[in-house]
């Protein structure tokens, strides 16, 4: 049951200093229990001269070595378990493309503690009893399908398990079940909007109150965008299968950086080339230890997403620190001349500038020994009615404005609203061919 009409538990508002003494307990806790029942960390901790006695600070936290993606591929697919297999409740994998996959597990205390981290950040964006939830996302290994389901039927919203596609099904789904809040990639969404138009349906006719969006990154502009599409409010959130799935860390109504619970989550950022602990107020990679996982504890787990800590309060009241939106993965990260390129950085100029649509394409090539960058950008129909003089000033401007943020010279490709492609669950946004050349 929710703790009060604004937190659905205690811990939320617990003072600081009571939190971290929780925290730094199951810190304790996990280090032991990797170390007694896990042979990959006896023997990790073991070859860096550590024993888990020797952890008493938050800042010996950062004597234990990393452990990485690989970690868990080579150890495919039950050897880092801290439970018999008998303990198991349920598994999942992440949605990795390439190799193995990386194999998650989940005792029945695992999974409660999952269920109610997410209560807790639907609770927190306004989901209530009298919502009707609809969940726009895979059901088979992916951690947001289940994962966000049992959190808002934990709350007692009335759950929709649409999964993915067969969008203009699910916009009727959404106008005869009355669905008030939804949940789904920010570029799926977007999709949504488009095939409501071409239905004759104005998406702010739809009823949406509350949109849960993450699984990749996206901008305060396509936040914006889409609130005024739907004429609803635009949630940021964030988790990984490893960690458990969605639930990790996720906006508040304050919608200025997400709470991420360490309660359940050891936080640090870090240099991700020098694998040092960066300064305060710096961006970095994130680093996170869960706490209360039986099945598959990860100690000082490289996330490989680049974000920062907010160090200011935040108006909700609530103590948990916030973490900065995702800038972007360290593996999607583009080299192109020597400049780092993410993404999320194109995405957010685009975004601002009203007559490119929402979708766009990066394609990456090597002529000689020069890169080249082209960004296909589809545009709103009415630029397509006027004048070609109009066509090559828009690109001119998205051309210039890139490369203010980029600082980097790309090649602009304006293209007609539906000609490129549309993605159900995370979009593929780079196209790099400069291997294939």
């Amino acid at each position: 049951m929710p703790h009060s009409d604004i937190y659905w538990s205690r811990e939320e508002v617990m003072p600081e200093k009571e939190l971290e003494e929780l925290q730094m307990k199951r810190v304790r806790w996990v280090i032991r229990h990797a170390y007694e029942n896990v042979p990959f960390y006896r023997r990790k901790l073991k070859e860096a001269g550590i024993h888990p006695d020797d952890v008493k600070t938050r800042e010996d936290v950062a004597k234990i070595p990393f452990t990485t993606k690989e970690d868990l591929r080579e150890n495919y697919p039950f050897g880092l378990f801290a439970v018999p297999k008998e303990k198991v409740v349920r598994i999942h994998t992440s949605s990795g493309t390439s190799g193995k996959p990386k194999v998650v597990g989940y005792t029945a205390k695992d999974l409660e503690n999952w269920i109610d981290m997410v209560a807790r950040c639907l609770y927190m964006v306004g989901l209530r009893e009298k919502d009707v939830f609809q969940n726009m996302v895979s059901y088979t290994f992916f951690t947001g399908g289940l994962g966000l389901h049992y959190g808002a039927e934990r709350i007692g919203a009335m759950v929709v398990p649409a999964g993915t596609g067969n969008t203009e099904k699910q916009i009727r789904y959404m106008l005869d079940f009355g669905t008030t809040a939804i949940h789904c990639t920010p570029s799926y969404a977007m999709h949504i909007k488009e095939v409501a138009e071409d239905m004759g349906i104005e998406p702010s006719e739809i009823g949406l109150r509350i949109g849960c969006f993450g699984a990749e990154p996206w901008s305060e502009n396509t936040r914006k965008r889409l609130e005024n599409a739907f004429g609803l409010k635009a949630f940021d959130s964030y988790g990984l299968s490893e960690m458990n799935g969605p639930g990790v860390a996720f906006e508040c109504q304050e919608q200025d950086g997400l709470h991420i619970w360490v309660d359940h989550y050891f936080v640090e950022l870090i240099d991700p080339e020098t694998g040092e602990v960066v300064g305060e107020g710096e961006k970095g990679e994130l680093v996170l230890t869960p706490l209360t996982k039986e099945a598959l504890p990860l100690l000082r787990y490289r996330t490989g997403d680049l974000t920062m800590l907010m160090t200011d309060k935040c108006a909700c009241g609530r103590t948990h620190p916030r973490i900065h939106r995702v800038f972007g993965r360290t593996d999607d990260m583009i080299v192109v001349r020597g400049i780092n390129v993410f993404p999320s950085q194109i995405e957010h100029v685009l975004m601002r500038i009203p007559e490119a649509g929402d979708h766009f394409q990066v394609i990456i090539t090597r002529k000689g020994t020069l890169d080249e960058m082209t960004v296909k950008v589809e545009v709103v129909d009415e630029v397509f009615t006027g004048e070609l003089s109009d066509l090559e000033a828009l690109r001119r401007k998205i051309q210039s404005e890139l490369k203010k943020e980029l600082n980097l010279r790309t090649n602009v490709e304006l293209v007609e609203k539906g000609t490129l492609e549309r993605f159900k669950g995370k979009a593929r946004r780079v196209l790099d061919l400069r291997g294939e050349l």
